[in-house]
């Protein structure tokens, strides 16, 4: 491999004899264009304690035939940037395609301890805010000395320096932005890792998040030995195409590392060994150091986000509360990452409308980088750039949640009902939570985590006894909804613990029209019929595990029998159910393999046996001066 340690200032060289800038057409041609107009060049950057960072870097070969410069576009990655090999060379650059045409210098950098960098891998690593001498490094002093070294030796670049990532990647470049260099003046986390803990990867509301992190735990895994290039991984064999089974059979999690990872991979035992909200997952919480940022930000998110749905809105929030910087929210109708490929068109079954896929990286991503880096184009960003589901239309707002979005109740009732006005009459509804016999998270054999779950419909799960239905009569006019959605619930378990997963749902109506296959319709005679009419479309969804209604850092014990209350936030969304929808709320005590089964019995749920898993009949009480409700911000 040719590492070089110092900027050659060269002539045209072979590999970057090209064609300009004509638009490629295939992937083979995208790939053939980078290649022929960008030189590529590998450099080990010594951190301030001496590590040094395995960093690739493609310079517009015009920086060489004619003196141009460039502003740099900077990713940090945990998950390698191959190819290795200055005469080898990655098939796309920058966030899109539109980056590679309009040029910049292209960075690309393995963090600390993985793969070809040197030093330790710790998972998010934490920040500290206070240092007191050179060995005091995290990942903020990492991009730092990295912008820093980039800006004094790379040949052609202009002194600006943008930011991006996806997922982990989105948390570096988080971190990158906390006391950043003065160079870096745009920074993008997109579907950051914020808090593990609160509502990303691995635990939502105490709730462990098990088959996502099983699944990425077998495939991500920290180096053994020196810095080496990444190597081929087998894929795990689950031994069925039934995932909600292989979970089931897994038994006590406690054993699942001396039975498939082989103490192995410590990210697992660390998510099975700190179940509460302790100083390992608090020290991981990047969002608490996001104040008086000075890089231009945005974040960018999914609505549809199924493993990091709430940290960048937890970003966004606190940054609003500790003097902002010039920043805006993008959110729109797209799983983890669906903004940075296909055309966002669709998500499993729902269709909207417009490639809005397409519409983020023409109208919103390239024009933010290209005016903080190249001075292009006015600078006019909302606070908030929204995609209304349901109405399919982007909306920019000055505030999120926009202030004309007005905290408004809907009321569980005991016959199933969901009104706007309270029930006088007090009751509850029951049913018999069996962690033997767990409710699906979806309604069909899959071995995963389908990325399109959270739009799936819940007819398969409203028919279950075990979960409970309430629904409100057709709407007579639209409704939109902007903002988090409040839970409070009146709950009692004849266990000592237990879950209450709730779900928010838009209920299509029978006569929904078939949009997708448009058939002639003689006068007098009722449109065709739909496949999704009565579709039940899963909006927004959380699971919240008992013990921690009182604190997620000492979890409490349910007392049998005894009323007591469960109060928690979802995710924001921006929906509108349409006049002739209804909305419907589920509250069920399982959510499997979403999340671990809870034994329904007060203890540490990893370390559960089989002969622990009680059934437990769970009671919501409604009605009266103090039944359960959801609290939706509804726009005048």
């Amino acid at each position: 491999m040719r590492i070089l340690f110092a900027f050659l200032l060269l002539a045209p060289l072979a590999a970057a004899q090209g064609r300009g800038a004509a638009a490629a057409a295939t992937p083979g041609d995208r790939a053939a264009f980078i290649r022929e107009n960008y030189p590529k060049f590998e450099y080990r950057i010594a951190m301030r304690d001496g590590a040094k960072l395995f960093t690739s870097v493609y310079i517009p070969k015009d920086v060489f035939t004619e003196g141009r410069t460039y502003p740099m576009m900077m990713q940090r990655t945990g998950y390698n940037v191959a190819p290795y090999g200055a005469d080898l060379y990655r098939a796309s650059l920058g966030p899109s395609e539109l980056f590679e045409r309009e040029k910049f210098i292209f960075v690309y950098q393995d963090v600390r301890g993985r793969f070809m960098s040197e030093g330790d891998f710790i998972t998010i690593r934490p920040h500290k805010p206070v240092k007191s001498g050179p060995k005091d490094t995290d990942e903020s002093t990492d991009t730092y000395d990295t912008v820093a070294w980039l800006v004094k030796n790379v040949p052609g670049n202009s002194g600006k320096v943008g930011m991006y990532g996806v997922s982990q990647p989105g948390f570096y470049a988080t971190a990158g932005m906390i006391d950043a260099h003065p160079a870096l003046v745009a920074v993008a986390p997109q579907a950051p890792v914020t808090d593990y803990y609160m509502g990303d990867d691995v635990y939502h509301n105490g709730a462990f998040m098990l088959a996502h992190r099983f699944s990425f735990y077998q495939g991500f895994r920290n180096r053994v030995g020196d810095p080496a290039p990444p190597t081929p991984t087998q894929r795990f064999d689950f031994g069925t195409p039934d995932g909600y089974d292989f979970y089931l059979s897994l038994g006590s999690l406690a054993n699942v590392d001396e039975k498939y990872f082989k103490h192995q991979q410590p990210m697992w035992n660390m998510n099975i060994d700190h179940t509460s909200y302790d100083e390992e997952w608090q020290s991981r919480a990047i969002w608490k150091h996001l104040k008086s940022i000075k890089p231009a930000v945005m974040l960018v998110g999914g609505w549809y986000d199924t493993e990091d749905p709430q940290g960048l809105l937890r970003q966004f929030d606190f940054m609003e509360k500790n003097n902002p910087p010039a920043d805006t929210l993008v959110m729109g109708p797209w799983n983890h990452g669906g903004f940075a490929r296909g055309d966002g068109e669709r998500l499993g079954n729902i269709e909207f409308g417009s490639k809005t896929g397409v519409y983020y990286r023409e109208k919103i991503e390239f024009p933010f980088f290209l005016y903080h880096l190249k001075g292009r184009g006015d600078g006019k960003f909302p606070k908030a750039w929204v995609f209304q589901t349901g109405l399919n239309q982007w909306r920019k707002f000055d505030a999120w949640p926009p202030p004309a979005a007005k905290p408004t109740d809907l009321f569980l009732d005991a016959s199933g009902k969901l009104g706007w006005s309270r029930s006088a009459e007090s009751g509850f509804a029951e049913y018999l939570s069996d962690p033997a016999k767990p409710v699906p998270y979806v309604g069909k054999i899959v071995q995963g985590i389908l990325n399109t779950y959270m739009t799936e419909d819940q007819r398969f799960a409203a028919m279950r006894p075990d979960v409970l239905v309430f629904k409100s009569e057709p709407l007579d006019h639209d409704v939109t909804v902007m903002g988090p959605i409040q839970v409070d619930l009146k709950v009692s378990t004849t266990g000592t613990d237990s879950d209450f997963d709730v779900k928010v749902i838009d209920v299509f109506p029978n006569d929904y029209p078939d949009y997708a296959n448009p058939a002639p319709v003689l006068p007098g005679a009722p449109p065709a019929l739909s496949p999704m009419g009565g579709y039940q479309e899963l909006i927004r969804g959380e699971p919240f595990r008992g013990k921690f209604r009182k604190s997620f850092e000492k979890p409490v014990p349910f007392v049998p029998n005894q009323p007591d209350r469960i109060t928690f936030y979802m995710p924001d969304i921006a929906h509108t159910w349409r006049a002739g929808h209804r909305i419907m709320v589920q509250v069920q005590s399982s959510w499997f393999p979403l999340t671990d089964r809870n034994p329904q019995q007060f203890l540490e749920i990893p370390k559960a046996a089989s002969t622990d898993f009680k059934k437990a009949t769970q009671r919501v009480f409604v009605g009266g001066a103090d039944g359960s409700r959801i609290q939706l911000r509804v726009m005048e």
